[in-house]
């Protein structure tokens, strides 16, 4: 399929993106926002897009406004009231757009910075109106993570009490604006044409809203013996990953929406804890991938899972719309994180080995033994033992969620471009991609002797693999060092 361009941008785009339906509904409006929410009514129009007066049950997304800087009272967030208000069966997604001028805008990233240089957290830096007396802690966290626009993005989520944040910078005129979402994303979309800035905020929407969920799980009925369960030596193998892995700092923090605001209550719009990461390894005796938790529905913590925190994937959906799982008799059902259908589907277009007699195994296996999905960064690899694989150019400009078809589709594509994963005399044992915005995934092959996920524990030991805790937000190029490692400079 031919790869279109949109026009001003001189971008590709995806080929999937599909005609969209969008209410305008504004809060607080000023001049400069009157502005702006026309220039992107137009370019929805442009692009062929439906612009409803009232939301119903057809309504993709809604686009609402809030004065910058200023905390949105619970009983008013949008996020919160518009299905009740409207009477709508289903939740679309919403927006939320404020305005700052460049001067604030830099003020504002200064005093973050500022605090976060500090080695630890001083809150006086970090208190802002309608913030709880903890979120200090929240902000310096996310801010060590993704640095001072990270923590902004954050601090404006919880004033405008909204996960998709659209902060439109200008004085007169606009001139940037940033696209901030709940995992973590900050996209940056500036040029000399405001016109051609509000038709990259509008391609970056349209784009969320055009991938379909799969997380719609299916349960086989014949559950795992529990004997079976334990004798299994994946479970324990996963655990001591866990602890491996948050040795060196690999996870990032769970968000808590409570660390941020003080919460009367959430509704079914919002859920009260995101964690963040996950890993699978595959198990031969059950022919499947032993993988984390979802950690939505309960806290997971990635750096010290229990057994109670492992799920069983043993395929996915005929329609392609959640994975096909398998619970363990005896103890509460346990759903696998949000990109099951991801890991599952990085296997299918990729060969199968059948590992020498002393793996013990019978039959054949994926030639990833294990998967590593986390929101971080990587600045540099060694291509002796490392192949990075770039995602197709529109996921670089475009990003898609996790737990929807689109990146689920772009991890599988991409990973079956990888020469060390088609090749098996190939000694790079270790294959990534960046998913730009949102963070790695890792595929470790099949190593004798060593543990699961060892090889990549033991590449971040030696420099082969340097992770970062910035996560680039555009297309990611490399340059070779001076010692043959591959640096990676991401744009945006």
């Amino acid at each position: 399929m031919a790869i279109p361009f949109a026009p001003l941008l001189n971008r590709p785009i995806h080929p999937w993106l599909r005609q969209v339906r969008v209410t305008f509904l504004p809060g607080p409006l000023t001049a400069f926002l009157r502005e702006v929410l026309e220039g992107l009514r137009e370019r929805f129009r442009s692009w062929g897009h439906t612009i409803q007066e009232t939301p119903d049950d057809s309504t993709d997304a809604i686009l609402t406004t809030a004065n910058f800087g200023e905390p949105v009272p619970w009983h008013r967030a949008f996020l919160l009231s518009f299905r009740r208000r409207f009477r709508l069966r289903r939740t679309p997604a919403v927006y939320t757009l404020t305005h700052t001028t460049p001067a604030e805008f830099q003020r504002l990233l200064e005093r973050l910075e500022n605090g976060l240089r500090k080695e630890e957290p001083d809150p006086a830096d970090f208190a802002f109106p309608g913030l709880a007396s903890r979120a200090y802690q929240a902000l310096f966290d996310q801010g060590r993570r993704g640095g001072a626009i990270l923590a902004l993005a954050r601090l404006l989520q919880a004033q405008t009490k909204s996960l998709n944040v659209l902060l439109a910078v200008g004085e007169n005129r606009l001139e940037e604006m940033y696209f901030f979402n709940l995992v973590g994303a900050h996209l940056r979309s500036a040029f000399p044409d405001p016109v051609a800035t509000y038709e990259d905020v509008v391609l970056r929407v349209v784009t969320m809203l055009s991938a379909a969920p799969v997380t719609d799980h299916e349960v086989l009925p014949e559950p795992i013996p529990a004997a079976v369960w334990r004798s299994l030596s994946t479970p324990r193998a996963m655990q001591m990953a866990s602890r491996e892995l948050d040795r060196r700092q690999f996870f990032t923090a769970m968000i808590r929406i409570a660390d941020l605001v003080d919460v009367p209550f959430l509704s079914d719009a919002v859920a009260s804890h995101y964690s963040e990461g996950c890993f699978a390894t595959w198990d031969p005796v059950l022919s499947g991938l032993i993988a984390t938790a979802t950690g939505s529905i309960h806290e997971v913590d990635k750096g010290n899972i229990t057994e109670n925190d492992l799920a069983v994937i043993v395929g996915v959906r005929s329609d392609g719309k959640g994975a096909i799982v398998r619970q363990v008799a005896g103890r509460p059902e346990v759903f696998p994180s949000s990109e099951a259908v991801e890991m599952m589907e990085m296997d299918y277009p990729l060969p199968r080995v059948a590992l020498p007699p002393e793996w013990g195994t019978v039959g054949t296996v994926p030639v990833i033994r294990s998967k590593l999905h986390g929101h971080r960064g990587i600045a540099a690899y060694d291509p002796r033992w490392v192949e990075f694989v770039p995602l197709d150019l529109p996921y670089c400009y475009y990003p898609v969620s996790c737990a929807t078809d689109a990146q689920a589709w772009a991890v599988r594509e991409t990973f079956a471009r990888s020469e060390a994963l088609r090749n098996l005399n190939d000694p790079r044992v270790v294959v990534f991609t960046i998913l730009p915005g949102h963070g790695v995934v890792l595929a470790e092959k099949w190593v004798w002797g060593k543990a699961p996920f060892q090889a990549i524990w033991e590449l971040m030991d030696s420099g082969g693999l340097v992770v970062d805790s910035r996560v680039p937000q555009g297309p990611v190029p490399e340059v070779e060092g001076p010692d043959g490692r591959r640096w990676l400079r991401p744009s945006g």
